[in-house]
């Protein structure tokens, strides 16, 4: 059993890989995260044996959050006030492209209303799935749910930037940082950055814990100075193929029927997050000086580990964009099931 499942996993990465390496060849935005994620979704609406890497993620959501941790530097300090506006706006954020996404699951999926509810909010899959089951919610529903609108709004994200904004790729030929940069004591700071910042994160029940605590130790050890290398690039392509693979891999199981059914409400539904994303970004943008692309992804609602993955990958303000959603995740977490509980009383 457990030789299959290897297998599986096996299989999983090779489609992976493979279709990063035709994302690259044929030039598409983010090929290392968008090629995998479409190769593996393919395979699973296939019915092909592939199985999410899920003991790689254990390794790869620390090493990201080292990753977005070297990011950080000191002039970040002198950039916090102009984020003020952009956290204050985020619950009027959250209540707009919730509200919009909780009537496109009713109306138009049919779901029922704990579903709906569950299935619409932005924050992460495992603790709506959490919330949505002890509500009475179907299960199956709200997680390919929550993975289609992770699929889909990285996709259109990548899309937007690559098509409408000309922004590809923060690394290009000349950026390229080898992975012989690091030496044996960078190396080793980083790896205890990465393992006593998943502990630290845990014992302090931080959001997100194994991103979050792993950022924040390699932001200090790069703002002191201890560190000051950059991301060695072939880690972020590990990253990226492995993120990207375990989200396709998420439809294994479900029929073509249901996954076109779901992937079509969540579609729509990912589409007008995505508009009211647009229009919050654009009055940061004009109020704040803030760039537009920097401001969309900070208020686009798909998962804090792949959109800050992406962040880095385009080259964007890594601390900006992760902050907000570390804040938008703890804002849904803390309220939905207290603001579920006011909206059913209302019913009665």
């Amino acid at each position: 059993m457990r030789i299959r499942q290897h297998q599986d996993i096996g299989l999983a990465l090779l489609i992976g890989v493979i279709s990063g390496v035709i994302g690259w060849m044929v030039n598409m935005p983010l090929p290392w995260m968008l090629g995998p994620m479409i190769g593996t979704t393919l395979a699973a609406i296939l019915g092909l044996p592939v199985r999410g890497p899920g003991q790689l993620r254990t390794i790869v959501i620390p090493v990201i959050g080292v990753l977005l941790g070297s990011a950080i530097t000191p002039d970040l300090f002198d950039r916090l006030g102009s984020w003020t506006l952009t956290i204050l706006l985020l619950p009027f954020f959250l209540a707009l492209a919730a509200g919009v996404s909780i009537f496109v699951y009713r109306r138009l999926g049919g779901y029922d209303p704990v579903t709906a509810f569950y299935a619409a909010m932005p924050g992460g899959l495992n603790e709506m799935l959490i919330l949505g089951e002890a509500a009475g919610g179907d299960t199956r529903k709200i997680a390919l749910a929550h993975a289609a609108r992770i699929l889909i709004v990285v996709t259109l994200v990548v899309m937007y930037f690559g098509y409408v904004l000309g922004v590809r790729s923060g690394t290009d030929g000349r950026g390229i940082v080898p992975l012989s940069a690091i030496t044996l004591t960078n190396g080793l700071i980083l790896l205890g950055c990465a393992v006593l910042g998943v502990y630290g994160g845990r014992m302090l029940r931080l959001p997100a814990a194994t991103v979050f605590g792993p950022m924040i130790l390699s932001g200090i050890v790069h703002l002191i100075g201890w560190v000051e290398i950059a991301p060695p690039t072939v880690l972020v392509i590990v990253a990226q193929i492995v993120i990207g693979t375990i989200i396709g891999a998420r439809f294994v199981g479900s029929t073509p029927r249901q996954i076109g059914h779901d992937l079509w409400i969540a579609t729509v539904a990912s589409v007008a997050m995505l508009v009211v994303a647009l229009g919050f970004a654009e009055v940061i943008a004009l109020s704040q000086g803030i760039p537009l692309s920097q401001a969309f992804l900070a208020y686009s609602p798909g998962g804090l580990t792949e959109m800050s993955l992406l962040t880095l990958a385009l080259g964007q303000d890594i601390a900006f964009v992760s902050v907000m959603h570390i804040v938008r995740i703890t804002l849904v977490i803390a309220v939905a099931p207290a603001t579920f509980q006011f909206l059913m009383r209302r019913k009665r």
